[in-house]
């Protein structure tokens, strides 16, 4: 890729980001305004001008909606200026939830990609399982952690674990489908070739089937990924944990600490996009190498 082609790719991103912070400082300045104008009122102060009124909604210490300046402050201060084993640290936080989050990734991709083959393979359980599994996604995930955590810990399963579930649980299901689709994209007349050739049904797996599946896999993966993340930081939240992106999340809801929640979610949604790269840099190479295409 070269710096013109690069160029052109990031352009687009930068307008839409340029766009959701301007969009942020509107509503921070909106939803802010009313305790500004009654600090105003309390203080005697109805004298004050617009840019007095906007520079107090901006500069507020629990804000309804903080402004991006704030929570990329607070992001600053929690990162740049803590030690990474300071319970403080938004590292450290993110260190927690990260480790569940790619422990569960790593489960669910590899669940993922044997339910694929076992559906692909089997008819009776492309038609039995596969409901089942679309099924189990429609449960919302807030009543499925608590009963999860509960049962582990029932049989002495605790610590990383029920968390790494959670996100598991969460994490199949696009690898499942995505690999579904994947391992059945090749040509009618590929596998009548294969046919052709008195290739088994294990030779047609690993020349043509997995091969043919590989974009579909990764594309499905930077989906996953995503969601465990999600499901790293659901599976926190009733458990009362004390480390973690959940737990800052929690700690910010007890105390009204609104800056630090919306520096968590920020935490969170940069380590998911960071994820998803990745994954997406690992599938362009790999696809690459094998002279295939890259879906989605």
């Amino acid at each position: 890729m070269n710096i013109k082609s690069l160029r052109l790719s990031f352009v687009p991103v930068l307008v839409v980001l340029s766009a959701i912070i301007v969009c942020w400082y509107v509503a921070a300045a909106v939803l802010n305004t009313p305790w500004q104008q009654d600090k105003f009122k309390r203080a005697d102060n109805n004298d004050y001008s617009l840019v007095e009124l906007l520079s107090g909604t901006m500069s507020q210490e629990r804000p309804v909606l903080p402004s991006p300046h704030q929570v990329a402050l607070e992001v600053y201060n929690t990162t740049v200026k803590k030690k990474i084993t300071s319970k403080r640290s938004l590292i450290f936080h993110s260190g927690v939830t990260l480790s569940s989050a790619l422990l569960g990734f790593a489960m669910g991709t590899l669940m993922g990609i044997l339910l694929a083959v076992a559906i692909v393979y089997n008819r009776a359980l492309n038609k039995s399982l596969m409901p089942w599994i679309i099924a189990s996604q429609t449960i919302p995930i807030l009543a499925v952690a608590p009963m999860i955590i509960v049962v582990l810990n029932a049989v002495g399963i605790q610590g990383l674990l029920p968390k790494a579930f959670i996100s598991m649980y969460l994490s199949f299901f696009p690898v499942v489908v995505g690999m579904v689709k994947g391992l059945n994209s090749p040509d009618a007349s590929h596998t009548d070739l294969m046919h052709t050739f008195n290739a088994s049904s294990a030779q047609t797996f690993w020349k043509l089937r997995l091969p043919t599946s590989l974009p579909y896999l990764f594309t499905s993966m930077k989906v996953a990924v995503a969601i465990a993340m999600v499901g790293a930081i659901v599976a926190e939240l009733p458990t009362g944990a004390v480390a973690g992106l959940g737990a800052r999340l929690l700690a910010g809801s007890y105390y009204g600490q609104t800056i630090q929640i919306w520096s968590a979610l920020v935490m969170a949604s940069v380590l998911a996009a960071l994820l998803v790269m990745f994954i997406g840099l690992i599938g362009k190479l790999v696809n690459r190498r094998m002279g295939l295409e890259q879906h989605g």
